[in-house]
């Protein structure tokens, strides 16, 4: 997988053999996804329409893009707005007892998958997770949720949606802009312009692909908090007693934390990365030296409280929008209402 994702965004010399051999796989991706599309446009397949407005934070490709971030900001959002949000998941990597499973403070990653463990620790908010989307969203409503949020699920076409948010890495953006196997898209570039808005996380233009309404988003941090302890400390602080730390990211795009934590004047001594949703166990931590402040991401902290050392911290980051961003937004789901 690391060697395909190097092909899809960085030009690895392998393409020159993998992109021949699976070329054939990504026609028959794309003959599958448009025939599936099309049973959902001619009314074939129905789509179900809840009782409560739906909001869909999704992407065209795999891997992560920043759709977590946004999720938070909307449940924040939604509440200023006097409504009571519900966020929905498909739980990846989770196991739950039952399904649609209702997430709560007592909740292992193992059980609901990091990003719904993440999310609901974060923002205490009513999180379900389960395949069936519907299922999970009618069991928020239940809930007193007056507003649905899925977390990713763009390609959920049975759950009709009332708005609909894209997601780009504003760093890797496309790759190499085909569909998977051979590139890293689930739908084309062509599917940006029927969304509601697209959001863009990084430094990619605002007229980036064929979209009438972008928003341009960053991840800004501002403290680190202790995963044993659960102390917060502010940013400078933790910088000034740490000038040297280790680094590890189970994200999408690794790279981008370690990015992030340059940006933030972070000195790195170690850092390695793992692949999105990795299950971390003790021995993943052998190599680096315990006398070194370890940091790591929000989404990767949640999946270490079992066996976490007094060292160990994680860089929580939030949303930020520009004040035009954050008001057409905020209409658009004023509009919902």
């Amino acid at each position: 997988m690391r060697l395909i994702e190097k092909v899809w965004f960085n030009n690895h010399p392998a393409k020159y053999l993998l992109m021949p051999l699976l070329l054939p796989l990504s026609g028959l991706f794309w003959l599958l996804s448009t025939l599936r599309r099309l049973s959902f446009n001619v009314g074939l397949t129905q789509s179900v329409k809840l009782t409560k407005p739906v909001i869909v934070v999704g992407n065209i490709g795999v891997g992560g893009n920043g759709k977590t971030p946004v999720v938070i900001y909307l449940v924040e959002l939604t509440r200023s707005l006097g409504l009571t949000p519900g966020v929905i998941s498909r739980g990846y990597g989770g196991q739950a007892p039952q399904y649609p499973y209702l997430v709560t403070a007592e909740s292992t990653a193992l059980e609901a998958g990091d990003e719904p463990v993440l999310i609901q620790q974060r923002c205490q908010v009513a999180v379900a997770v389960g395949s069936d989307r519907i299922a999970s969203a009618e069991l928020l409503i239940a809930q007193g949720c007056d507003i649905i949020i899925s977390d990713d699920g763009l390609q959920h076409y049975r759950l009709d949606r009332d708005l609909e948010l894209i997601v780009v890495d504003g760093q890797r953006l496309f790759g190499n802009g085909l569909l998977l196997p051979a590139g890293p898209l689930r739908e084309g570039q062509w599917r940006l312009s029927t969304s509601d808005l697209v959001i863009y996380n990084g430094k990619a233009a605002r007229k980036k692909g064929n979209t009438n309404q972008a928003l341009a988003m960053t991840l800004a941090a501002t403290e680190v908090g202790n995963l044993q302890s659960g102390q917060c400390i502010n940013l400078s602080d933790f910088i000034k007693l740490n000038p040297i730390v280790n680094a590890i990211a189970g994200i999408g795009s690794p790279q981008r934390f370690f990015d992030t934590l340059k940006t933030n004047e972070f000195k790195v001594n170690k850092q390695q990365g793992f692949v999105d949703h990795h299950s971390f166990s003790l021995a993943d931590f052998s190599d680096f030296d315990d006398t070194i402040a370890l940091i790591m991401t929000e989404k990767d902290a949640v999946k270490c409280q079992g066996f976490c050392q007094s060292h160990w911290w994680y860089l929580p980051v939030d949303a930020t929008f520009s004040d035009v961003d954050r008001g057409l937004l905020t209409d658009k789901i004023k509009a919902l209402l």
